[in-house]
């Protein structure tokens, strides 16, 4: 039986220093999710099933553009810091480093390429 407190426990672990805003901003980006995936659904999905043409002439208006934009650039990077939360508790020593790192240099990549993406449709 051990009379150690969880403090005393804890004691020369350190601070992760940055757990608060990491959990505030996941917060952030779940509630802009919810308002912006019923929108997303709104004004993206009259384009479905169209042609180039159609879809083109769809996204050149501001509304439909600006919406889908915006969810994909706020869903990349609510998945960057998820999986970093996944990796950061299941993962240690180098490896989390290298994932980390390398998701987000993905979900940043994937979140310029639907931006340039849907710029080029809508331009």
């Amino acid at each position: 039986m051990s009379y150690i407190t969880d403090r005393k426990r804890a004691n020369r672990w350190g601070s992760a220093k940055s757990g608060t805003q990491h959990f505030w901003r996941m917060k952030v980006q779940s509630v802009a999710l919810l308002v912006l995936i019923p929108l997303f659904l709104i004004a993206v999905a009259p384009a479905i099933g169209k042609d180039y043409a159609g879809v083109t002439d769809h996204l050149s208006r501001p509304f439909p553009a600006i919406i889908a934009v915006l969810t994909l650039t706020v869903s990349f990077l609510h998945f960057a810091d998820g999986f970093q939360t996944l990796i950061e508790d299941y993962v240690h020593g180098l490896w989390e480093k290298v994932l980390i790192i390398g998701m987000t240099c993905l979900c940043w990549g994937a979140s310029v390429v639907a931006i340039f993406a849907i710029a080029r449709l809508a331009l």
